[in-house]
């Protein structure tokens, strides 16, 4: 391909070869840690005002709503010390008529929080993002992060200089609190006890336990027994609806030949290529607080052999990079089988279903972005 043909947007061929993934064993610094802990890049810009709620879904609306009141009454929180009684406590409360819609004669005990509960798509991350955002503090007051970075976190800093960097902040928003793994739970939930007597307010999402799945797609009640003396301070929003990132969209592209892809990974700058099974065997070295800086500087990410995961770790290991590059809105091209055969049925049916379904909402929606890295 010359200049000539080149697709609009993308690099001649190279006179390097990409890069590789399998190459990079990226080491993350502490302080690199606490300083991002912020929306990631696909978030930076969403506003309540950005998101759409679905006008048969009443919950979406309602949502939007409450937290815009939660994040209003958050203006005049204590950074430090108790929080049991600050005024933000109050005037949230006031603007919501009480912590789960009923006046109440007497301030709950500890800060305020909210627990975002619903299906994968249904906009979740993008509320809580919005949350952040319209806090009125410091970003440096407002941290967010997925319940992996937080648990990477406290193992990088250890568990009392975690309490001590974070009780400082007026907000904590955890993405995709993990229920599935109990001693992580445990951990964080500790830390979260520790936070609430400083005066953090809280949010989060979870994902569902394993198990308990048959019993529909939401997890609050899940929730808010894990986190256990914690619960009193979440009030559950439940968000309905479909996967957006399908609503109304078309299907995601087939997969492409060998050829094409590698071909497109020539010719865009910053792209990346990598055999996907090695990839995979990649990822089993690389400690999943990684895989963000893993991707660190990729404008594209170019998959050859696609095939179905082998096992559930490997699978669990390619759901967290799955996150970091949607994330980071880093489009992914791809040959071998479509992204919706990933996992086996045994896998799509289990204990961590809803994570795959949401690895393959996202490859799908990041597929869709990498159409035009291919010359038609």
């Amino acid at each position: 391909m010359s200049s000539s043909t080149a697709v609009p947007g993308q690099s001649p061929i190279a006179e390097t070869a990409p890069q590789s993934l399998c190459a990079l064993e990226p080491r993350v610094p502490a302080d690199r840690l606490v300083g991002e802990m912020v929306p990631p890049p696909r978030f930076d810009s969403v506003r309540f005002d950005t998101y759409v709620p679905d006008p048969n879904q009443p919950s979406q609306t309602e949502a939007v709503e409450v937290l815009s009141s939660f994040a209003a009454g958050l203006g005049g929180a204590h950074a430090t010390g108790s929080g049991r009684t600050g005024s933000a406590s109050a005037g949230w409360r006031r603007a919501t008529g009480g912590w789960f819609g009923k006046k109440q004669a007497a301030a709950p005990a500890g800060p305020r929080g909210v627990y975002l509960d619903g299906g994968y798509g249904v906009g979740k991350t993008h509320l809580l993002a919005s949350l952040w955002h319209a806090t009125p503090a410091a970003p440096s007051l407002k941290a967010f992060g997925t319940f992996v970075e937080l648990t990477n976190l406290v193992g990088a800093l250890g568990f009392q200089q975690t309490v001590q960097t974070l009780s400082g902040h007026r907000l904590l928003c955890i993405d995709e609190f993990e229920l599935d793994d109990p001693g992580d739970t445990v951990l964080v939930s500790s830390l979260l006890s520790r936070l609430v007597d400083a005066g953090v307010a809280l949010a989060a999402t979870s994902n569902t336990l394993p198990g308990k799945l048959g019993e529909g797609r939401f997890a609050a009640a899940d929730f808010l027994r894990e986190i256990q003396g914690l619960s009193a301070h979440f009030r559950p929003l439940r968000i309905d609806g479909e996967d957006y990132r399908h609503r109304g969209l078309p299907e995601a592209p087939p997969p492409y030949s060998d050829d094409q892809v590698t071909r497109a990974a020539y010719a865009t700058a910053g792209a990346s290529l990598d055999d996907f099974p090695a990839l995979l065997d990649h990822l089993a070295r690389v400690h999943p607080s990684r895989y963000g800086a893993l991707t660190d500087g990729i404008a594209a990410v170019c998959l050859t052999d696609v095939q179905p995961v082998p096992d559930q770790s490997t699978a669990l290991r390619l759901v967290v990079l799955a996150d970091r590059l949607y994330d980071r809105e880093v489009p992914v091209l791809a040959s071998g089988l479509p992204f919706d055969r990933l996992f086996s049925d045994e896998m799509l049916n289990g204990g961590y279903r809803k994570k795959y379904f949401r690895a393959i909402s996202r490859l799908t929606a990041l597929a869709r972005d990498a159409k035009g890295l291919v010359a038609q």
